[in-house]
This record gives structure tokens, C-alpha cells and sequence, in this order.
């Protein structure tokens, strides 16, 4: 089994917390807007497909469902989303990509780059840094739901490619083009999952930090998860075991 990053670690955590405030649903409202584009038959859109399963997940209301795949097929009026992937590197030289989907580019870049700056980092060009990262599907389960033994099997059987090791959860990793056999797995085995992504841009390799630049780098992290825009933030920052953020 390969290593884990102490942020994807956290960030796993925070999921629940961010169930709880409510952040979730904005998140998953524009990634419903956005997947409709392509059509509003979730039978044959496998991106809403999988926003639709991810939002009843979180016991999003019917209603606010069916209103942002109106939004996104343009059957209701509403602001233009853009979707960005900013590329950059923060202190001490991690990867990080930065996933938004915002109604005002300018805003948004703006606010990126000055995050990134006041921390010690840069924004980079595009592709500067996602050649380090592989377009993976990634479902975290806590330890608690299930056994590694438990898992293993199932999720093998389904098509999965790793089950990792992330302290307290198992993450499990496949091909994009798997995740809903896995996904369907899991909730016939009835075993909750925490998180689960289709498409999660999963480091090749991790990379240490000397603490001074550690503790920037999570400043940073926490700082673009909480902008409202942010959808999925990604780094091959490596914390070590330490759980302390």
C-alpha cells in the first residue's frame, strides 16, 4: 500500500463538518449545474449520475436537485459557471491543483493568487504541476464502518485498482470508469462511505516538507478549501503521521 498525504487525511474529516455547515450543498449544486450541460438524463450523463447520487448522499432535497439540473440545461435562468483548474506550487515546492467552479473569473483568479502569495507560493501555467497527479476515482470509508479484510475483496471484485491506508479510513482507489461499479458495491455491502469522487486527481508521489514550510502549506490548503468557488483542492504534500495540523 502506498503513502498518504496528512492533509487528504484532514480533509476527509472535514467532509462531515462541511455536510454539517451546509458548504457541501453549494459544491454539489454547481457540480449538478455544470454535469447537466451535457444533458439532463442522468441515465446517459454518468458525471450527473454520480453529482445526483453524491448529493442524495448528503440528503439534499429533491427540489434543489431537480432546480440546478434545470439551471445547467438552461430550462431556468441562471449565472454562467465557469469551470478552472489553477496549477501552482506552495512553500517548500508541493503541487498543488485547485478545482473551481465560479460565476466571475476575474474574482476568483484574483483571489487564488493572492492566497497563494501570502503563504509563500506561486500560481504556475497550466500543466505545470498535473503531470504529477493521475485522474483516479477516490472513496474514503472510515475505519470503523469496515475491516480491511471487509474491503478488500469487495471492492477488488468491483473493479478497484488499491485500498490505501489513511489512518482512520481506507481509501480506495480505481479507474474513473469503475467508480459506480464500486460505488454500487459498497451500498449493497451496506458500508457507508465518508467521501467518494469519480474523477479525484490522486498524487503519483508524495513530498515532505521541513516543518516551517509544513505549517504555510496547511495555512494555505485550509485557506482555498474554505473559498466559497473552491471545489476540490489536491497536493502532493506528504505531513508525515503527525495528525496534528
Amino acid at each position: 500500500m502506498s503513502g498518504h498525504s496528512k492533509w487528504a487525511t484532514i480533509k476527509h474529516k472535514k467532509a462531515a463538518t462541511d455536510a454539517k455547515r451546509g458548504k457541501i450543498f453549494t459544491r454539489l449544486i454547481k457540480e449538478i449545474q455544470i454535469a447537466a450541460r451535457s444533458g439532463g438524463d442522468a441515465d446517459g450523463n454518468p458525471r450527473l449520475r454520480t453529482a445526483i447520487t453524491a448529493a442524495k448522499g448528503v440528503s439534499m432535497p429533491s427540489d434543489n436537485i431537480k432546480k440546478a439540473i434545470m439551471r445547467g440545461t438552461g430550462e431556468l435562468e441562471g449565472g454562467q459557471i465557469d469551470e478552472i483548474m489553477f496549477e501552482g506550487y506552495g512553500p517548500g515546492g508541493a503541487a498543488v491543483l485547485v478545482s473551481v467552479a465560479t460565476d466571475n473569473r476575474n474574482r476568483t483568479v484574483a483571489e487564488i493568487r493572492h492566497m497563494f502569495g501570502k503563504q509563500g507560493g506561486n500560481l504556475g501555467e497550466q500543466g505545470s504541476v498535473s503531470w504529477m497527479f493521475e485522474r483516479k476515482s477516490q472513496i474514503v470509508v472510515e475505519k470503523e464502518n469496515a475491516t480491511e479484510d471487509q474491503l478488500m475483496n469487495l471492492v477488488l471484485e468491483a473493479g478497484a485498482e488499491d485500498l490505501k491506508d489513511s489512518g482512520d479510513s481506507w481509501e480506495i482507489i480505481s479507474d474513473p470508469a469503475s467508480h459506480e461499479a464500486v460505488m454500487e458495491a459498497l451500498q449493497k455491502a451496506k458500508i457507508e462511505t465518508v467521501s467518494s469522487e469519480a474523477v479525484a486527481m490522486v498524487p503519483k508521489n508524495l513530498m515532505a516538507l521541513e516543518p516551517k514550510h509544513a505549517s504555510g502549506m496547511m495555512r494555505l490548503l485550509d485557506a482555498l478549501e474554505d473559498q466559497d468557488d473552491v471545489q476540490n483542492v489536491y497536493t502532493n504534500f506528504d505531513g508525515g503521521g503527525d495528525e496534528d495540523a
